[in-house]
């Protein structure tokens, strides 16, 4: 959620006041710029992390956003509902770009979190963090989405083709060399990401033998053989264009690169 949210806490129990009116239907505002306003959390953990060092975590049970009709309610109908959750700060002691750890905040819709769900919950969106830039990964470079393919058993099978390029580059990374950009950290060759490994490939061609191609089945070995001379010249067409009785136009055999064929021609 963003850092600059407002939510509102539980219903206050109704009393009965003399002067009458409307009884209140939120209760008071949780801000998240002002730490004034928090109150005492519902649950608080710490939690010792290899990454990211020492992880505090604060979470306050039934809170809910004043929701309005506009964006995905304006066609509802009726009054708006009260939509209580677990609001979820999460601290970390550094990061490993080096950059400013600044909290972030999470939502969780259920309510009375234990301490064992608020642990749960920040280290599932860390996880899922990596996952949705593995998809992205796939999708935008590896080229998941691209083809439109015709049947269901052929997406199945550009799937596989995908996880298993996926898997090569990172088995790959011993053999990748790391080339990082100027604002990205360098890391041992059994750390580098696939994308990473993917980006150091472009220098593995000159260091890298040629294949062998296939013998042709007309000759033994690849090529022609030694002091064999190729005899008949292929029969060669120029794309659009076309003789003055229709017919396509043919280079003579006796044409070279850089003289023009003394032929008149017309353009179709």
């Amino acid at each position: 959620m963003r850092s600059d949210r407002v939510m509102r806490r539980a219903t206050p129990p109704r009393v009965y006041v003399p002067t009458g009116g409307r009884p209140p239907k939120h209760g008071g505002e949780f801000v998240f710029g002002q730490p004034d306003t928090w109150g005492q959390e519902h649950a608080a953990t710490v939690t010792e992390t290899r990454l990211y060092g020492k992880a505090t975590v604060r979470a306050w049970d039934r809170l809910h956003p004043r929701l309005t009709k506009r964006a995905a309610w304006l066609d509802h109908d009726g009054e708006l509902p009260i939509i209580e959750g677990t609001v979820i700060r999460l601290a970390v002691e550094k990061l490993p770009s080096g950059g400013v750890n600044k909290p972030v905040w999470l939502w969780w819709s259920g309510t009375d979190a234990t301490l064992q769900d608020v642990d749960r919950c920040w280290q599932s969106f860390l996880r899922r963090f990596d996952i949705e830039h593995n998809f992205r990964f796939w999708k935008q470079t590896l080229g998941w989405t691209k083809p439109r393919l015709r049947s269901p058993e052929a997406a199945d099978r550009w799937t596989w083709i995908v996880i298993a390029a996926h898997t090569q580059l990172r088995l790959a990374r011993s053999l990748a060399e790391d080339l990082r950009r100027p604002w990205e950290k360098r890391t041992g060759p059994h750390r580098l990401t696939p994308a990473r490994v993917r980006r150091g490939f472009r220098n593995l061609r000159s260091a890298c033998p040629s294949p062998a191609r296939a013998p042709k089945p007309a000759r033994p070995g690849p090529g022609r053989p030694p002091g064999s001379k190729n005899s008949t010249i292929a029969t060669r067409y120029d794309v659009g264009r076309v003789l003055a009785t229709g017919e396509p136009h043919q280079r003579p055999a006796h044409h070279k690169k850089g003289t023009k064929p003394r032929r008149t021609v017309t353009i179709s």
